[in-house]
């Protein structure tokens, strides 16, 4: 079933702001259709020459992403609960692309800095234990 290209769904796809299949859905429409990339080009020169919208200004400034502050604080789970709820709704039902990788990459520093803690732990108690007495 073939389904109709909006400009919403373009101006997503322009911004990134599409889940991952979606974005590789377009893109290979985009790539078979002069037409569907001359709409893009439209709706680029148009956003360019300020013709712009409250939905459209909005979604381009993230106006409702969680800082990487606000991420970085879910992940230790000392974010308020309205706060928290809204960064779960706006990753996990939304869909935000940004914020999945953002909090992706958190996950990943954090897992990086406790594994490097308990190497330098291992090698702090290695280099001491000769120091150590027997009681």
């Amino acid at each position: 079933m073939s389904h109709v290209v909006t400009d919403a769904d373009l101006e997503g796809y322009f911004d990134e702001a599409l889940p991952a299949e979606e974005m590789t859905r377009l893109e290979g429409l985009l790539r078979g259709d002069a037409a569907l990339r001359q709409r893009l080009a439209e709706l680029v020169m148009r956003r360019d020459e300020g013709s712009h919208s409250l939905g459209a200004i909005w979604r381009r400034h993230r106006l409702t992403c969680p800082s990487r502050e606000q991420l970085g604080s879910y992940l230790l789970g000392t974010l308020e609960l309205g706060a928290r709820d809204h960064l779960e709704f706006h990753v996990s039902i939304a869909g935000c692309s940004l914020c999945s990788a953002n909090l992706a990459d958190l996950r990943r520093q954090q897992a990086e800095s406790l594994e490097s803690t308990q190497i330098r732990r291992r090698k702090y108690f290695q280099s001491s234990a000769g120091y150590l007495r027997k009681a």
